[in-house]
């Protein structure tokens, strides 16, 4: 049994409400970006922002339960991480008035239709009013919220707990300038492709869907706790620990996007399967943080799914579902793999540069909350940004500024993690490969026995869900925090030696 006092098993039975409306909201999100017809929206924004509301006023009725909670002596690991999630949450709400909840649901509903049309026609001017509102409204929630120093802080906070612009201008700062001497390193050299033919050959849907569910089956993953669809933006819902649900892309070339658009949301997946069940129904059944929860995607996707071990397992599946590669050895998918290049996409930028386009927009979103940017500036300071950082200048809006859907949900503070991610797969990398040994890790991944990797997973990470927080589960684990080393020299060795 994980909690022993009175007063927190009251303020776990309080707390099914809440877990069970959470589990609506999910469904309703994924039906949101799989199957609902597009003049659904704004019942589906008012319904969602109902729902929401209640949850507010349910997460308020339990503060007596808690002080309750608070009271009690010696409370175990778990019982401190829930009194530490609900004062949180009802700090949250009770802060955040339920008038701002459905301003800001209404106004991201209908933001994520326009940001749809405004990409698509890749014409900003269509998305900016919605924008405007919505980055008003993060600004008085930021507001509301409280800060020491800047109100991005805030908004960090919601997403990676503790984390601070203090904490990420640090990270930053000794990773963009290292990892600006490393492109250019690799560019100078030429070792690491730049380009490869197999970016330019199309693939039918069909085959590929093919490829990627043979690759699901590689891993293991469980075809009862476990699906996959499709939608225009790739991503995870994990409705309960035995319902988690991924979608990817089939763009028609380019495989390689579609095989790590699927690793990678079957990274996120792992975790979501991985949470103590004892958890279910408790705001703890859930990851530590959202940087945490990308580390466990970017640890398959790249340091796994790109590396020459896993190269080697795929190119067989590869050439029996796309006889366009069969021209091609394991060293040539590999290289495919790992073409470091300039790009003005995000999401399909290789791992080396990747963290460019993710400074980019944390730049942007510190200067949108600390009124220093406004909206109307951001194509021309996104395309400026750009071409400082990577070197190339988006001719358009849907190659530059409109690329990304999370604006679109009010998820200002959410980018910085994917590079917290990025540093903490890295420093996951090292602690495994000292605790398997490099050579038995690898010799695994190239056997295709990945169930040893996932219990390592889950027995140092997953399994403790939200029970510490992020900082704590990292020194627990690692015995240092958001140290970018690991990553960095993880980079370097690959792609330099």
């Amino acid at each position: 049994m994980l909690f022993k006092n009175k007063s927190v098993k009251a303020l776990a039975e309080s707390y099914k409400r809440i877990w069970s409306i959470g589990q609506a909201l999910g469904l309703m999100g994924w039906d949101l970006e799989v199957y609902m017809p597009e003049n659904g929206a704004n019942a589906r924004a008012n319904a969602e922002s109902q729902l929401e509301l209640l949850i507010q006023k349910y997460m308020l009725e339990m503060k007596k339960d808690l002080r309750m909670a608070k009271k009690e002596k010696s409370p175990n690991v778990y019982e401190q991480g829930f009194i530490r999630s609900t004062i949180r949450d009802i700090d949250y709400f009770t802060k955040i008035p339920p008038i701002l909840i459905e301003k800001f649901s209404k106004a991201t509903a209908k933001g994520h239709i326009s940001w749809r049309h405004a990409r698509e026609k890749s014409d900003f001017s269509k998305f900016k009013p919605d924008l405007e509102l919505i980055v008003k409204l993060a600004r008085e929630k930021a507001e509301r919220l409280g800060y020491k120093k800047h109100p991005y802080n805030a908004l960090l906070d919601l997403y990676e707990e503790e984390f601070t612009v203090a904490k990420a201008d640090k990270m930053f700062g000794k990773m963009v300038p290292r990892l600006k001497k490393l492109t250019e390193k690799i560019y100078r050299e030429e070792k690491v492709l730049r380009s490869h033919p197999l970016e330019k050959i199309a693939y039918k849907t069909e085959p590929m869907r093919q490829v990627n569910e043979k690759i699901l089956k590689l891993f293991d993953m469980p075809n009862g706790r476990f699906r996959m669809d499709v939608s225009t933006h790739p991503f995870t819902m994990g409705i309960n620990v035995n319902d988690v649900r991924i979608t990817t892309r089939y763009e028609g070339t380019d495989f390689k996007r579609s095989v790590f658009s699927t690793i990678h949301e079957m990274g996120h997946a792992i975790y979501e399967l991985n949470y103590d069940s004892r958890l279910e129904g408790t705001p703890l059944s859930d990851g530590a943080s959202v940087g945490v929860h990308e580390s466990q995607s970017r640890f398959w996707e790249n340091i796994i799914g790109r590396s020459n071990a896993f190269a080697g397992l795929v190119t067989p599946l590869l050439k029996k579902e796309l006889p366009f590669t069969r021209r091609y050895n394991k060293n040539d998918i590999y290289q495919y793999f790992n073409c470091v290049k300039p790009s003005l996409i995000r999401v399909d930028a290789d791992e080396v540069t990747y963290n460019f386009h993710v400074y980019l927009r944390y730049e942007i979103e510190k200067k949108l909350i600390n009124g220093d940017l406004e909206v109307s500036e951001l194509p021309g300071y996104w395309n400026d940004m750009m071409e400082k950082l990577v070197g190339i200048r988006p001719k358009n809006d849907a190659l530059g500024v409109l690329q990304d859907v999370h604006w679109s949900g009010g998820s200002f503070g959410y980018f910085p993690t994917y590079v917290v991610g990025n540093v903490i797969a890295g420093m996951t990398l090292q602690k495994m490969e000292k605790n398997m040994g490099s050579a038995a890790l690898w010799g695994k991944v190239q056997k295709g026995q990945f169930n040893p990797i996932k219990t390592w997973l889950k027995d140092n990470i997953q399994k403790w869900g939200a029970v510490y927080t992020p900082n704590d589960l990292q020194m627990k684990v690692f015995g240092n925090s958001y140290n970018p080393d690991p990553f960095l020299s993880y980079l370097e060795r690959k792609y330099l030696d």
